[in-house]
């Protein structure tokens, strides 16, 4: 696979795990509405997608390391892998009421980080179970904080 695919791919995958588990979690615990959930978990696959795919744009540029060429194919690999990945998370809601589908989400999560992962340390000689308790951890640290926040947030309202 091309570098440009990979750093695209990388970077799109990891933040189409961890920023939706996050905002899904963190609405989960202030709202408890599916409707919510979904229409947040859509606005981050199309908002986040561009911005981060324009982020590693503006990162690959800033750099003499890759041709115009290779700036565009990253771009479009974090915008695609970003994208479809986020969209993954919808899905549980519309087969399975609010609690199952934020469970299952998150296992989906921890699932294909923990595969991303597993694939990306192989690569780099290094121990995959390491890294991937390092990442599953760093997520695992999201999920926690963001479904504290919003019940925080409430206890400050009464």
């Amino acid at each position: 696979m091309k570098r440009s695919h990979e750093a695209g791919l990388g970077f799109g995958i990891t933040s189409g795990v961890i920023t939706p588990l996050g905002l899904m979690v963190g609405l989960y615990s202030g709202t408890q509405s599916s409707l919510i959930i979904v229409g947040g978990l859509l606005t981050i696959a199309i908002a986040d997608a561009f911005s981060d795919s324009l982020g590693i744009h503006v990162s690959k540029e800033s750099t003499n390391d890759y041709s115009t060429k290779e700036i565009w194919e990253a771009t479009i690999s974090t915008f695609l892998s970003k994208f479809i990945v986020s969209l993954t998370f919808v899905l549980p809601f519309f087969v399975f009421s609010v609690v199952p589908a934020v469970w299952i989400s998150i296992v989906w999560g921890a699932f294909l980080l923990s595969l991303f992962t597993y694939f990306i340390a192989k690569k780099r000689n290094e121990n995959p179970l390491l890294a991937i308790v390092e990442h599953l951890g760093i997520a695992g640290f999201v999920v926690v904080i963001t479904y504290a926040l919003p019940i925080f947030i409430n206890s400050l309202a009464v």
